[in-house]
């Protein structure tokens, strides 16, 4: 019998977008290693490393609402499908620019926002689907797994990527990624996925009635008029600015403050992702013995020591164990959250509201790393990395004093609400 954070994969659909989302995240992490490392070397600044990070990821929150309104009203399959080759184009063309030389910063910032366009208007579509996959009992699980093969893929594709730096080859980092891409295609197509009632009902709509805006704007009123996924949208914002800018300066403060080029970034990476890993199911464990809710609000409000602690720590050696105490706390809040959300969000809009979730990350954590960035230059790495800690405790401070019933909301998360009308319609706009 599989333990319970293992669960998932049990299900056979579960575990092939799995698998195969673990081979792609390994290349996503090669590429996002070698191009930490390529623009740091090249520009000896925090700010480029935070801005070429900022690019890829800040397109996650400007079109993760239009990803969401797409995944309720199209195949979900099918247009993550066309995302994924889309993604592969462009880390196809890093490994082109790098092959021949131009990989120069704003270059490579011009792709990497491109391949963040691709990401953010699918992967909505994914985190929608993943009720579909597993069934509301192994979710959480399902979510901490997902969440663990992310992090795997931290683990193995830094280290791929020290590797293939250390011969100086960001061609090939690059066009390992671009073949990656490949099993997440594979996978889809394998898949045996009914066609759900969100899809056919939102198919129906829109031959209807509005437009996509109009969509877009009931998932954010539905979103924010259920308790758990406000409380959960509005605290992932808040520490999406103020403590998840550490991961856009890790190639700063592995080079810059370290002085340990590339195999100091991908120690640092990996260390992350190995605490990330155990935080995941552990977190599904978990969730079996005590109430999900309270281990959530544990590990939202465990981040601002354990990001100081990361901060001040005097040694690479010391900071390794530290970035990997921080993976775990953050890998919770990410998995709590996103879990909490999908638990509230009703069935026909949960796509709009994960784009909206995602809307408050993806948004606001490039805004944070680009200004850590800039800062970075003036007070240095450590002291952007401590004070934003810091902010981030008089954050959540404030709210616990002021506003009780957002962390309570996130406490008290209960069973997912009930998929048909007797919520008054809202899986039938």
């Amino acid at each position: 019998m599989l333990p319970v954070a293992l669960r998932p994969l049990r299900h056979r659909n579960f575990a092939l977008v799995w698998t195969a989302a673990l081979i792609s995240n390994a290349g996503s992490w090669m590429q996002a290693v070698a191009l930490g490392v390529l623009v740091t070397t090249s520009t000896h600044r925090p700010v480029w490393t935070a801005l070429v990070a900022g690019a890829a990821f800040l397109p996650m929150g400007l079109l993760a609402p239009l990803g969401g309104e797409v995944a309720d009203r199209i195949d979900r399959r099918r247009w993550l499908i066309i995302t994924t080759f889309a993604e592969m184009s462009v880390a196809a063309g890093l490994s082109v620019l790098a092959g021949f030389d131009e990989a120069t910063p704003w270059a490579v910032s011009i792709l990497a926002l491109a391949g963040g366009c691709a990401s953010a208007i699918g992967f909505p579509a994914y985190q929608a689907m993943l009720p579909d996959l597993v069934g509301e009992a192994d979710l959480l699980a399902a979510v901490s797994l997902s969440s663990a093969q992310f992090n795997i893929g931290r683990v193995i594709g830094p280290a791929l990527a020290g590797i293939v730096l250390a011969f100086g080859s960001y061609t090939v980092a690059f066009a390992c990624n671009a073949a990656s891409f490949a099993a997440v295609v594979v996978a889809l197509v394998f898949l045996r996925l009914a066609p759900t009632e969100t899809v056919v009902a939102s198919t129906k709509r829109q031959q209807v009635l509005r437009g996509a805006w109009g969509r877009m704007a009931d998932g954010a009123r539905v979103g924010f008029s259920v308790p758990q996924c406000r409380s959960s949208i509005l605290l992932i914002g808040i520490i999406a600015a103020t403590g998840s800018p550490f991961i856009a300066l890790v190639p700063a403060m592995a080079i810059e403050v370290f002085h340990g080029g590339a195999p100091a970034t991908s120690t640092l990476v990996t260390a992350q992702g190995i605490g990330a890993v155990v935080g995941a199911l552990v977190l599904g464990s978990l969730s079996r013995r005590a109430k999900r809710g309270s281990i959530v609000v544990a590990a939202v409000l465990s981040m601002p020591v354990v990001l100081v602690a990361y901060g001040l720590a005097p040694t690479l050696i010391v900071a390794t164990f530290a970035i990997a105490v921080v993976g775990v706390a953050y890998i919770s809040v990410l998995s709590g959250l996103n879990t909490v959300l999908q638990l509230g969000a009703p069935a026909g809009v949960r796509g709009r509201i994960v784009g909206l979730y995602m809307f408050s990350l993806g948004t606001v954590y490039p805004l944070g790393a680009l200004l850590q960035g800039v800062l970075a230059d003036v007070l240095g790495v450590r002291a952007v990395t401590v004070g934003g800690a810091v902010v981030l405790a008089l954050a959540l401070g404030t709210i616990a004093v002021t506003r009780p019933d957002l962390i309570g909301a996130v406490r008290n998360a209960g069973k997912a609400p009930p998929a048909g009308p007797s919520r008054g319609g809202e899986d039938t706009l």
